[in-house]
């Protein structure tokens, strides 16, 4: 899952990105209102930390923006303790969570994964498909009751096809989502990612659709 991060103190930025990068999320990062402008219409982001009270423009109206334009990625704005108003305007702009600072990283990390589960229609954190099972949000894989110790990519990977089980996503929608705007974006990488992963999982587990990319099999 590709998450971006747009605040402009670098120190919370800094926390902000640690904490997401440990929960197995891809970061791109933007220090004030018109990078996050941009890079939001043009990346496909998962879901957005968007703080309100940035420079060159203000995150109320990038969140206005996004929503006119279609954008529907899920946003969980950070305000201000005791800025009740703003957390009036940016649900009524379209926000879909807020976090009060200060707040506790494991919280946020907690309602991110819950407002990505939501956008997916998935309820619950554990995604099961036969006996595999994809906990969201402890980032913890079993294979019928033994637990599968996966990299950061691996999960990100099993954990988007998980999100769209039974669905077929192409590469280059997988690649879009599996990495930050400055990583080396290798097509190699990704088949390389699934080969480990059908080899800790089996083989029907993950189904190549051939000219179309990856399936995740709803039975697991």
């Amino acid at each position: 899952m590709r998450v971006l991060v747009v605040e402009d103190n670098q120190a919370l930025a800094d926390q902000l990105a640690t904490a997401l990068a440990e929960a197995h999320f891809a970061v791109d990062r933007a220090a004030d209102g018109e990078e996050a402008l941009h890079l939001g219409d043009t990346e496909p982001y998962d879901a957005v930390v968007l703080d309100l009270g940035l420079p060159r423009l203000d995150g109320l109206s990038v969140l206005r923006h996004w929503r006119e334009a279609g954008r529907a990625m899920p946003v969980l704005i950070l305000t201000a303790r005791d800025g009740w108003t703003e957390k009036v305007a940016g649900l009524d702009a379209g926000a879909d969570d807020y976090l009060a600072k200060p707040f506790a990283m494991g919280e946020l990390v907690a309602r991110l994964n819950a407002l990505i589960r939501r956008a997916h229609g998935h309820a619950r954190p554990e995604i099961v498909a036969g006996p595999l099972r994809i906990d969201t949000a402890a980032a913890r894989v079993t294979l019928a009751g033994q637990p599968v110790r996966l990299t950061a990519l691996e999960f990100r990977l099993l954990a988007f096809l998980g999100h769209r089980i039974g669905e077929v996503v192409s590469k280059t929608e997988l690649t879009e989502h599996l990495y930050a705007q400055d990583f080396d974006r290798d097509s190699n990488t990704l088949e390389v990612i699934v080969g480990r992963l059908r080899r800790k999982l089996g083989e029907g587990v993950i189904e190549t659709v051939r000219g179309q990319g990856y399936r995740l099999a709803a039975g697991g």
